[in-house]
Protein backbone atom coordinates (compact mmCIF):
# COMPACT_ATOMS: atom_id res chain seq x y z
CA UNK A 1 0.00 0.00 0.00
CA UNK A 2 2.65 2.50 1.00
CA UNK A 3 4.68 1.61 -2.31
CA UNK A 4 1.26 2.43 -4.69
CA UNK A 5 0.88 5.90 -2.63
CA UNK A 6 4.65 6.91 -3.16
CA UNK A 7 4.22 5.71 -7.10
CA UNK A 8 1.32 7.95 -7.22
CA UNK A 9 2.78 10.85 -5.86
CA UNK A 10 5.30 10.47 -8.17
CA UNK A 11 3.33 10.28 -11.16
CA UNK A 12 0.92 13.03 -10.33
CA UNK A 13 4.37 14.86 -9.17
CA UNK A 14 6.18 14.27 -12.10
CA UNK A 15 3.11 14.69 -14.68
CA UNK A 16 2.22 18.42 -12.63
CA UNK A 17 6.27 19.32 -13.54
CA UNK A 18 5.50 18.32 -17.41
CA UNK A 19 2.12 20.46 -18.01
CA UNK A 20 4.24 23.52 -15.90
CA UNK A 21 7.38 23.06 -18.34
CA UNK A 22 5.02 22.71 -21.26
CA UNK A 23 3.07 25.94 -20.44
CA UNK A 24 6.13 27.92 -19.65
CA UNK A 25 8.42 26.96 -22.66
CA UNK A 26 5.44 25.98 -25.59
CA UNK A 27 6.41 27.01 -29.10
CA UNK A 28 4.65 30.29 -29.28
CA UNK A 29 1.64 30.95 -33.02
CA UNK A 30 2.91 33.26 -35.90
CA UNK A 31 0.37 35.27 -34.42
CA UNK A 32 1.69 35.28 -31.20
CA UNK A 33 5.13 36.38 -32.22
CA UNK A 34 4.19 38.70 -34.54
CA UNK A 35 1.88 40.88 -31.80
CA UNK A 36 5.33 40.43 -29.14
CA UNK A 37 7.58 42.30 -32.01
CA UNK A 38 4.53 44.83 -32.50
CA UNK A 39 4.53 45.21 -28.44
CA UNK A 40 8.19 45.75 -28.69
CA UNK A 41 8.13 47.92 -31.27
CA UNK A 42 5.69 50.30 -29.57
CA UNK A 43 8.01 49.98 -26.67
CA UNK A 44 11.14 51.70 -27.99
CA UNK A 45 9.23 54.46 -29.87
CA UNK A 46 10.47 57.65 -27.72
CA UNK A 47 7.32 59.21 -25.49
CA UNK A 48 9.44 62.30 -24.14
CA UNK A 49 9.48 60.92 -20.94
CA UNK A 50 5.89 60.46 -20.35
CA UNK A 51 5.69 56.80 -19.63
CA UNK A 52 8.11 55.18 -18.04
CA UNK A 53 10.02 52.10 -19.31
CA UNK A 54 9.01 48.56 -18.40
CA UNK A 55 11.55 47.67 -16.00
CA UNK A 56 12.90 44.07 -16.18
CA UNK A 57 11.82 42.70 -12.91
CA UNK A 58 8.37 43.66 -14.73
CA UNK A 59 9.34 41.72 -17.46
CA UNK A 60 10.59 38.72 -14.92
CA UNK A 61 7.49 38.85 -13.43
CA UNK A 62 5.19 38.90 -16.30
CA UNK A 63 6.93 35.79 -17.75
CA UNK A 64 6.34 33.31 -14.50
CA UNK A 65 3.07 34.90 -14.22
CA UNK A 66 1.87 33.87 -17.26
CA UNK A 67 2.19 30.08 -17.49
CA UNK A 68 -0.18 30.03 -14.18
CA UNK A 69 -2.57 32.70 -15.76
CA UNK A 70 -3.21 29.81 -18.63
CA UNK A 71 -4.55 27.28 -16.48
CA UNK A 72 -7.25 29.11 -15.58
CA UNK A 73 -7.71 32.59 -18.03
CA UNK A 74 -10.50 34.87 -16.62
CA UNK A 75 -13.14 36.43 -18.66
CA UNK A 76 -13.47 39.74 -20.04
CA UNK A 77 -15.91 40.83 -17.46
CA UNK A 78 -13.82 39.31 -14.51
CA UNK A 79 -10.47 40.59 -16.20
CA UNK A 80 -12.15 44.25 -16.56
CA UNK A 81 -13.66 44.06 -12.80
CA UNK A 82 -10.17 42.80 -11.76
CA UNK A 83 -8.15 45.59 -13.45
CA UNK A 84 -10.02 48.33 -11.95
CA UNK A 85 -9.85 47.24 -8.21
CA UNK A 86 -6.22 46.86 -8.63
CA UNK A 87 -6.03 50.06 -10.00
CA UNK A 88 -8.17 51.17 -7.24
CA UNK A 89 -5.24 49.55 -4.95
CA UNK A 90 -2.53 51.07 -6.69
CA UNK A 91 -0.97 48.88 -9.11
CA UNK A 92 -1.77 50.89 -12.50
CA UNK A 93 0.78 48.44 -14.34
CA UNK A 94 0.27 46.26 -17.03
CA UNK A 95 1.13 43.20 -15.41
CA UNK A 96 -0.75 43.67 -12.49
CA UNK A 97 -3.52 41.43 -13.39
CA UNK A 98 -1.12 38.42 -14.54
CA UNK A 99 0.87 39.15 -11.22
CA UNK A 100 -2.11 38.81 -8.67
CA UNK A 101 -3.47 35.60 -10.59
CA UNK A 102 -0.33 34.31 -10.20
CA UNK A 103 -0.79 34.74 -6.36
CA UNK A 104 -4.01 33.87 -6.21
CA UNK A 105 -3.79 29.96 -8.34
CA UNK A 106 -0.47 29.81 -6.20
CA UNK A 107 -2.21 30.60 -2.86
CA UNK A 108 -5.02 28.16 -3.91
CA UNK A 109 -2.40 25.65 -4.51
CA UNK A 110 0.51 25.69 -2.75
CA UNK A 111 -1.07 25.92 0.89
CA UNK A 112 -3.02 22.82 0.67
CA UNK A 113 0.16 21.24 -0.93
CA UNK A 114 1.69 22.59 2.42
CA UNK A 115 -0.64 21.17 4.80
CA UNK A 116 -0.38 18.25 3.32
CA UNK A 117 3.46 17.90 3.04
CA UNK A 118 2.61 18.51 7.54
CA UNK A 119 1.05 15.45 8.11
CA UNK A 120 3.47 13.20 5.45
CA UNK A 121 6.28 14.29 7.85
CA UNK A 122 4.31 13.79 10.64
CA UNK A 123 3.82 10.19 9.43
CA UNK A 124 -0.37 10.52 9.21
CA UNK A 125 -2.76 9.10 7.14
CA UNK A 126 -4.09 11.64 4.09
CA UNK A 127 -8.11 11.17 5.07
CA UNK A 128 -7.29 12.80 8.17
CA UNK A 129 -5.98 15.68 6.19
CA UNK A 130 -8.87 16.47 4.73
CA UNK A 131 -10.51 18.70 6.26
CA UNK A 132 -7.08 20.99 7.17
CA UNK A 133 -6.60 20.68 3.15
CA UNK A 134 -9.81 21.79 2.59
CA UNK A 135 -9.97 24.33 4.93
CA UNK A 136 -6.21 26.00 3.45
CA UNK A 137 -7.80 25.99 0.07
CA UNK A 138 -10.65 28.03 1.14
CA UNK A 139 -8.06 30.36 2.76
CA UNK A 140 -6.28 29.97 -0.21
CA UNK A 141 -8.87 31.72 -2.45
CA UNK A 142 -10.11 34.42 -0.02
CA UNK A 143 -6.88 35.60 1.63
CA UNK A 144 -5.82 37.44 -1.64
CA UNK A 145 -8.96 38.92 -1.92
CA UNK A 146 -9.20 39.89 1.50
CA UNK A 147 -5.90 41.56 1.10
CA UNK A 148 -6.85 43.57 -2.01
CA UNK A 149 -10.13 44.70 -0.58
CA UNK A 150 -8.50 45.97 2.58
CA UNK A 151 -5.68 47.66 0.18
CA UNK A 152 -8.31 49.80 -1.81
CA UNK A 153 -9.73 50.96 1.51
CA UNK A 154 -6.84 52.17 2.98
CA UNK A 155 -5.78 53.99 -0.18
CA UNK A 156 -9.13 55.38 -0.49
CA UNK A 157 -9.36 56.62 3.07
CA UNK A 158 -5.67 58.03 2.45
CA UNK A 159 -7.12 60.22 -0.68
CA UNK A 160 -9.97 61.22 1.37
CA UNK A 161 -8.15 62.77 4.34
CA UNK A 162 -5.43 64.00 1.74
CA UNK A 163 -8.52 65.70 -0.84
CA UNK A 164 -9.17 68.77 1.21
CA UNK A 165 -5.71 69.80 1.85
CA UNK A 166 -5.11 69.79 -1.82
CA UNK A 167 -8.14 71.80 -2.72
CA UNK A 168 -6.82 74.65 -0.38
CA UNK A 169 -3.56 74.66 -2.20
CA UNK A 170 -5.18 74.61 -5.60
CA UNK A 171 -7.54 77.45 -4.87
CA UNK A 172 -4.50 79.15 -3.80
CA UNK A 173 -2.40 78.52 -6.92
CA UNK A 174 -5.83 79.52 -9.09
CA UNK A 175 -5.98 82.70 -6.88
CA UNK A 176 -2.55 83.19 -7.94
CA UNK A 177 -3.43 83.49 -11.65
CA UNK A 178 -2.70 79.70 -12.46
CA UNK A 179 -5.19 77.94 -14.67
CA UNK A 180 -6.58 74.55 -14.08
CA UNK A 181 -4.43 72.21 -15.50
CA UNK A 182 -1.20 74.18 -14.06
CA UNK A 183 -3.02 73.95 -10.62
CA UNK A 184 -3.51 70.24 -10.81
CA UNK A 185 0.67 69.82 -12.19
CA UNK A 186 1.54 72.40 -8.87
CA UNK A 187 -0.67 70.49 -6.55
CA UNK A 188 0.76 67.26 -7.40
CA UNK A 189 4.58 68.18 -7.12
CA UNK A 190 3.69 70.63 -3.70
CA UNK A 191 2.05 67.11 -2.14
CA UNK A 192 3.91 64.24 -3.36
CA UNK A 193 5.88 64.10 0.21
CA UNK A 194 2.68 64.52 2.29
CA UNK A 195 0.09 62.50 0.40
CA UNK A 196 1.60 60.33 -2.35
CA UNK A 197 -0.87 58.78 -3.76
CA UNK A 198 -3.14 61.59 -4.32
CA UNK A 199 0.04 63.37 -6.30
CA UNK A 200 0.05 60.37 -7.92
CA UNK A 201 -3.53 60.56 -9.63
CA UNK A 202 -3.26 64.30 -9.98
CA UNK A 203 0.12 63.36 -11.90
CA UNK A 204 -1.86 60.62 -14.05
CA UNK A 205 -4.31 63.67 -14.67
CA UNK A 206 -1.60 65.86 -15.99
CA UNK A 207 -0.04 63.14 -18.38
CA UNK A 208 -3.29 61.90 -20.12
CA UNK A 209 -4.23 65.91 -20.94
CA UNK A 210 -0.76 66.34 -22.03
CA UNK A 211 -1.25 62.77 -24.12
CA UNK A 212 -4.18 64.74 -26.11
CA UNK A 213 -6.89 63.83 -24.02
CA UNK A 214 -9.74 66.66 -22.94
CA UNK A 215 -9.84 67.70 -19.58
CA UNK A 216 -13.36 65.81 -18.66
CA UNK A 217 -11.86 62.68 -19.90
CA UNK A 218 -9.05 62.78 -17.62
CA UNK A 219 -10.77 63.81 -14.90
CA UNK A 220 -13.52 61.31 -15.21
CA UNK A 221 -10.61 58.49 -15.24
CA UNK A 222 -9.24 59.93 -11.94
CA UNK A 223 -12.62 59.38 -10.45
CA UNK A 224 -12.77 55.77 -11.74
CA UNK A 225 -9.37 54.99 -10.93
CA UNK A 226 -9.86 55.82 -7.53
CA UNK A 227 -13.07 55.25 -6.42
CA UNK A 228 -13.10 57.64 -4.13
CA UNK A 229 -17.00 59.07 -3.59
CA UNK A 230 -15.47 62.52 -2.89
CA UNK A 231 -13.18 62.82 -5.69
CA UNK A 232 -16.20 61.96 -7.84
CA UNK A 233 -18.35 64.66 -6.70
CA UNK A 234 -15.12 66.89 -7.21
CA UNK A 235 -14.70 65.78 -10.77
CA UNK A 236 -18.27 66.43 -11.65
CA UNK A 237 -18.90 69.94 -9.98
CA UNK A 238 -15.66 70.86 -12.09
CA UNK A 239 -17.02 69.27 -15.11
CA UNK A 240 -20.38 71.13 -14.74
CA UNK A 241 -18.27 74.23 -13.66
CA UNK A 242 -16.64 74.23 -17.00
CA UNK A 243 -19.43 73.22 -18.64
CA UNK A 244 -21.64 76.26 -17.69
CA UNK A 245 -18.70 78.83 -16.85
CA UNK A 246 -19.40 79.14 -13.54
CA UNK A 247 -16.45 80.41 -10.85
CA UNK A 248 -14.22 77.06 -10.57
CA UNK A 249 -12.68 79.00 -7.76
CA UNK A 250 -15.61 79.48 -5.57
CA UNK A 251 -16.84 75.99 -6.09
CA UNK A 252 -13.73 75.06 -5.22
CA UNK A 253 -13.33 76.91 -2.09
CA UNK A 254 -17.00 75.83 -1.10
CA UNK A 255 -16.19 72.20 -1.48
CA UNK A 256 -13.32 72.41 -0.06
CA UNK A 257 -14.81 73.94 3.35
CA UNK A 258 -17.43 70.95 2.88
CA UNK A 259 -14.86 68.39 2.96
CA UNK A 260 -12.47 69.71 5.85
CA UNK A 261 -15.32 69.72 8.18
CA UNK A 262 -16.52 65.78 6.88
CA UNK A 263 -13.16 64.83 7.56
CA UNK A 264 -13.69 66.35 11.21
CA UNK A 265 -16.78 64.78 11.59
CA UNK A 266 -14.93 61.09 10.22
CA UNK A 267 -12.39 61.95 13.06
CA UNK A 268 -15.09 62.58 15.97
CA UNK A 269 -16.97 59.34 14.97
CA UNK A 270 -13.49 57.38 15.09
CA UNK A 271 -12.80 58.93 18.16
CA UNK A 272 -16.39 57.65 19.31
CA UNK A 273 -16.15 54.32 18.17
CA UNK A 274 -12.82 53.63 19.61
CA UNK A 275 -14.39 53.13 23.49
CA UNK A 276 -16.55 50.68 22.04
CA UNK A 277 -14.07 48.79 19.79
CA UNK A 278 -11.94 48.58 23.11
CA UNK A 279 -14.64 46.56 25.04
CA UNK A 280 -13.92 43.26 23.45
CA UNK A 281 -9.98 43.16 23.71
CA UNK A 282 -10.69 44.31 27.80
CA UNK A 283 -13.24 41.57 28.55
CA UNK A 284 -10.71 39.09 26.72
CA UNK A 285 -7.81 39.71 28.11
CA UNK A 286 -8.20 42.56 30.98
CA UNK A 287 -10.61 41.37 32.71
CA UNK A 288 -9.70 38.13 33.02
CA UNK A 289 -6.28 39.24 34.45
CA UNK A 290 -7.48 41.22 37.26
CA UNK A 291 -10.02 38.52 38.69
CA UNK A 292 -7.17 36.16 38.68
CA UNK A 293 -5.22 39.03 40.67
CA UNK A 294 -7.96 39.78 43.11
CA UNK A 295 -9.77 36.16 43.56
CA UNK A 296 -6.18 34.25 43.47
CA UNK A 297 -5.20 34.71 46.95
CA UNK A 298 -8.86 34.47 48.64
CA UNK A 299 -9.34 30.89 46.93
CA UNK A 300 -5.58 29.33 47.97
CA UNK A 301 -6.55 30.87 51.46
CA UNK A 302 -9.87 29.09 51.43
CA UNK A 303 -8.22 26.17 50.14
CA UNK A 304 -5.75 25.78 52.79
CA UNK A 305 -8.83 26.19 55.64
CA UNK A 306 -10.86 23.27 53.79
CA UNK A 307 -7.59 21.13 54.26
CA UNK A 308 -7.18 21.78 58.08
CA UNK A 309 -10.97 21.44 58.36
CA UNK A 310 -10.99 18.14 56.94
CA UNK A 311 -10.05 14.92 58.30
Amino acid sequence: MLLLIAASTFVCAAFTVMGLYWLAFRPRSIAAERLAELKSQTINVPTNGLSPEPSPVAAITEQLAEPLSRLVPPSAAEAAKLRKQLMQAGFTGHEAVLLYRAIHLSSMVLLPLAVAVVYILLAKTLSSATLPILFAFIAGFFIPKFTLTQLIKRRKLRIQWGLPDALDLMVTCIEAGLGLNASIVRVSEEINHVHPDLSKEFGLVNLEIRVGRSRDEALSNLAERTGVEDLDSLVSMLIQADKFGTSITRAIRVYSSALRTKRRQRAEQAAQMAAVKLLLPLAAFLFPTLFIAILAPAALNLIDALRRVGP
